[in-house]
């Protein structure tokens, strides 16, 4: 019996090239939209959350000390700014400068010992130059003037009242006495310092109410200072004393 051998054959073949694509039919028809068929989603609303509200800070009423110290303080600094533009203004309108002064002459009129006591007066030469030339000063009463010895007070007077002008140069003649206690003590401490250096060191000081004239203007009372340091070669009395040096400091105050 011959061998019957049944052949099997795919239904396409394998190696055939593709059937061509059907197109399918779409799922719109043409000319419409997808609108036309079902709607779009419509977003839901955006909920706008408010902020929370904010009650209005209540602001706190000023006490009246504080307004009182803003306008203190606020009118002391406009104060201050005016005192500074006119003392500024005045500067440069009349230059003011400091009065000199110097001693040129002294003289023991009196030099005695009353048992523990020193008595002395002194001729006294000062110099005073007001070098300004659109300033005056009044030289007020209660002046006072003094000579001391290292701690020890010898003498004191006072200085006339007077008036002195622009750019003048007035030459004072002032009397100055005293008496000292423990005579034969300071005797010795003359002698020593004498012996020691071959002078005696002096100072004159002197506190002097002024009253300053700008111009028309006569301004509120001051106060010189003025303390002179002098070296003299002996205290002899009834002879004029020789003044090796001298050389005075010249203080304002109101």
């Amino acid at each position: 019996m011959g061998d019957h051998h049944q052949k099997i054959y795919p239904d396409h073949d394998v190696e055939a090239p593709p059937p061509p694509h059907t197109p399918t039919a779409p799922l719109f028809p043409r000319n419409t939209s997808k609108s036309d068929d079902k709607a779009e989603p419509v977003p839901p609303p955006a909920v706008v959350v408010a902020p929370p509200q904010q009650h209005p800070k209540r602001k706190r009423p000023r006490s009246c000390c504080c307004k009182f110290l803003c306008w203190t303080i606020s009118i002391l600094l406009i104060l201050i700014v005016a005192i500074g533009i006119t003392i500024g203004i005045l500067y440069l309108v009349f230059r003011p400068k400091l009065p000199k002064y110097s001693v040129d002459g002294l003289t023991v009129s009196q030099y005695s010992v009353s048992g523990d006591n020193l008595s002395m007066t002194f001729n006294v030469n000062v110099t005073a130059r007001n070098p300004n030339k659109k300033i005056g000063i009044y030289y007020e009463g209660g002046s006072h003037v003094s000579a001391w010895y290292m701690d020890t007070k010898l003498c004191e007077g006072s200085l006339p009242k007077f008036y002195q002008g622009h750019r003048n140069t007035t030459v004072l003649n002032l009397a100055l006495s005293g008496q000292t206690q423990n005579a034969t003590g300071l005797q010795n401490l003359l002698q020593e310092q004498l012996q020691q250096t071959g002078n005696i060191p002096l100072d004159l000081k002197a506190k002097q109410p002024v009253r300053i004239k700008l111009g028309k203007l006569k301004l509120f009372k001051l106060n010189f200072k003025v303390t002179c340091k002098l070296v003299v070669d002996s205290l002899e009395s009834n002879s004029e004393v020789r003044i090796s040096s001298s050389s005075c400091k010249f203080k304002l105050r109101l």
